[in-house]
């Protein structure tokens, strides 16, 4: 059995790659950039871009079982031409705004496009990944200890990318997980404040908190730049899910409490889910 893994170098496309590897699968991925993916070895390597299903014509060929990262414009067309080459079982890297009913033009048009072809399709809801904060925060954190936050006691149920990796392999890999929808998130309340005192405890040393308003951390992130530039707005909520103006809304207006527990990796896997220490510890020497 071949699995075709797409958006193969991102931080969850990866993970996947490599576990199927180690489940001694053989895995074709796909990415832009094929000469610095820096894959395992043994994996066959393919250059395309889900952008532009024009490229993937070759790509799909004796493949049966595919992971599919979200690229909503162009869903249709790759889904039909993977569907049309053979691939029967499709997984879906999607989010778990579709669950909450935020996300209606993004990863929704995916899970519909698949759920359209006919064939078997899950669907890897993850809520707010860790990984975020090393992004927004692990600038701020090397140059300087500190991270500066708007809503430092807002809190959520954050996602190891490990855990959702894990998801996607299990489906991939194992029957029963036709037709399922599986949201994914991290087993532990926790504040933004209490996330910074974690990512200090694992490397050991201070970092101060530092409250400044929504605008000023928007400005912050824009001179960072990379992911915290492109998501600023966002995150910070001066846009919604659809990219519309928004203004940002006090913590205090909603109580996460009253949402949880959430679903975890561990009703799909049987493992407990990893908590948020477990991930700053992962990543500390990305901290340091």
């Amino acid at each position: 059995m071949t699995i075709l893994v797409t958006g193969a170098t991102g931080s969850v496309g990866r993970l996947v790659v490599e576990r199927l590897v180690a489940a001694g699968v053989r895995v074709r991925a796909l990415t832009r950039s094929p000469d610095t993916a820096r894959l395992p070895d043994g994996v066959e390597v393919v250059a395309g871009d889900l952008a532009d299903p024009s490229t993937l014509v070759s790509v799909f060929g004796g493949v049966q079982r595919m992971y599919l990262f979200p690229v909503p414009a162009t869903a249709r067309g790759v889904v039909v031409g993977a569907v049309d080459a053979g691939v029967r079982h499709i997984v879906v890297l999607s989010s778990g705004a579709v669950t909450a009913g935020f996300d209606t033009d993004f990863h929704l048009p995916v899970e519909r496009a698949v759920e359209a072809s006919g064939v078997a399709w899950t669907h890897v809801r993850p809520g707010e990944f860790m990984l975020n904060k090393l992004s927004l925060w692990g600038p701020s954190i090397r140059a300087e200890r500190v991270v500066r936050e708007p809503f430092p006691d807002t809190a959520w149920y954050p996602v190891h990318e490990h855990d959702i990796a894990d998801v996607a392999v299990t489906a991939l890999l194992h029957a029963g997980h036709a037709g399922r929808v599986y949201d994914v998130n991290g087993p532990q309340l926790i504040s933004n404040r209490d996330q910074v005192r974690a990512i200090a405890e694992a490397i050991g040393e201070d970092i101060r908190l530092e409250v400044v308003t929504p605008g000023q951390a928007r400005q912050h992130y824009l001179r960072q730049g990379g992911f915290a530039a492109a998501n600023a707005d966002f995150l910070l909520g001066f846009e919604d899910y659809s990219g519309n103006d928004t203004t940002p809304t006090p913590a205090e207006a909603f109580d996460p409490a009253s949402a949880g527990p959430l679903p975890t990796a561990e009703q799909v896997t049987g493992r407990p889910a990893r908590t948020f220490a477990a991930w700053a510890h992962d990543h500390a020497d990305d901290f340091r």
